[in-house]
């Protein structure tokens, strides 16, 4: 009996010893951080910075100036260079080839004769239809006569007129092939590699060698139909070609291919390219820029400035010391900068880095700079908390002075009592 009363005295005991540090704890005002930190109740309190009803604080961004730059606009794509004038010379008449009178790959002048065929046949055709048409001539003349003389009738003298103009056309038939026997240069260019020697005969039709006209060259290309109201005769372009790097040459657009190519929903482009030293060749690969708006001083910001939004774009800027969000719309990208068509003026601040902290209106402080200016409120609000709570405010002497923590400055040391 003696022992149970005792151990129910015993727990009783040690819940009131608990009860009464929780009461104490709970009801004592918190120490002050080390080093005379201001207590979290005092951060939190309402007026102080960042607290309830406070001025919000100010976010550290970093931020560049909107600069203008020479930007034109430009169309990429890529071509092929085609000559200027290119044929391939064929025989209109058959024959045997009896002279070729050029080197492949030399210039050659228009009208030039490059191969001759064999012209005898044709000669001995020439001759007879001249013959043919001597006594045609002289049978009209005398039924021109004899109808006068009312001899021969009318039909008579109109057979006569009509045998003449055969024999008329038929030396003229004769002439031309004969002529067809030689083959010359439809216009001034270099010539290429023939496939036919002498002694070849040669069917109407047949390849024998290619003329191609180099100076200036075209270029085609094609661009997405979405550029079609972009694209104008008279643009430039600007050629640059993977076999001589280092290298552009000018030109212009001189055709725009009325029919949009439905496989690509693309047009195609024609451009003109002065090539005075032959060094471009038609076939070779080309990489074309076309500029559609020449240079002038456009507004442009770096690329991380950005902040989309869906299908728009925004970027903060920074207006007395606050981000203020601006819907912007956007042009061509180049070398990491972006145009602005609309949305900001020249020398405005914007926000480059930190945008994912930033809503509108929030202070921000540029880093590695002077702070940015605040606002009228921000500069009359109050000053921190002191760093220490004076002693009079719990009743209790402060806990870091208390425990030794803190020294005066002109505290001297205490000496060792002197041994007895």
């Amino acid at each position: 009996m003696n022992k149970a009363v005792v151990g129910t005295l015993v727990v009783v005991g040690i819940l009131a010893a608990a009860g009464g540090g929780y009461w104490y704890g709970a009801l004592r005002a918190p120490a002050p951080a080390a080093g005379g930190g201001v207590p979290a109740q005092a951060a939190n309190a309402k007026g102080a910075p960042g607290g309830p009803g406070g001025p919000a604080a100010a976010v550290v961004v970093e931020s560049t100036k909107v600069e203008t730059a020479l930007l034109p606009q430009t169309i990429t794509a890529v071509g092929s260079l085609r000559s200027d004038e290119s044929v391939t010379l064929r025989p209109e008449i058959a024959g045997r080839i009896t002279a070729i009178l050029f080197q492949e790959g030399q210039r050659v002048a228009k009208g030039a004769t490059l191969i001759r065929l064999d012209p005898t046949i044709n000669m001995a055709d020439v001759q007879q239809a001249r013959a043919n048409h001597t006594l045609a001539k002289s049978k009209y003349d005398r039924a021109v006569d004899l109808a006068g003389r009312n001899f021969i009738s009318g039909q008579a003298k109109d057979e006569a007129k009509n045998n003449f103009e055969v024999a008329d056309a038929a030396v003229a038939l004769a002439q031309a092939k004969l002529a067809k026997t030689e083959l010359k240069a439809p216009f001034s260019g270099i010539i290429g590699l023939r496939v036919v020697s002498i002694g070849d005969y040669v069917k109407e039709g047949a390849d024998l060698v290619n003329l191609e006209a180099i100076d200036p060259l075209k270029v085609d290309f094609r661009v997405p139909e979405t550029f079609m109201r972009q694209v104008k005769v008279g643009q430039a372009v600007e050629v640059a070609l993977d076999a001589l790097p280092g290298k552009t040459y000018d030109g212009k657009v001189f055709a725009v291919n009325p029919l949009v190519d439905a496989a690509g929903r693309a047009i195609v482009i024609r451009a003109q390219v002065r090539n005075q030293d032959t060094a471009l060749r038609p076939g070779m690969f080309a990489r074309v820029k076309l500029i559609t708006r020449a240079d002038r001083d456009a507004l442009v910001v770096p690329e991380e400035a950005l902040v989309p939004q869906g299908t728009e774009r925004y970027v903060f800027r920074v207006v007395d010391g606050k981000a203020t969000r601006v819907k912007v719309e956007t042009g061509q990208r180049r070398d990491g900068k972006v145009e602005i068509l609309s949305g900001l003026g020249k020398d405005d601040v914007i926000v480059t880095a930190g945008q994912i902290k930033l809503r509108d209106g929030v202070p921000v402080t540029v880093a590695g700079g002077e702070a940015a200016k605040t606002t009228p409120a921000a500069r009359s609000a109050p000053s921190a908390a002191p760093a220490t709570l004076p002693a009079s405010t719990s009743g209790l002497s402060s806990p870091a002075s208390a425990s030794g923590l803190v020294t005066p400055a002109n505290a001297q040391p205490a000496r060792a009592a002197p041994k007895s």
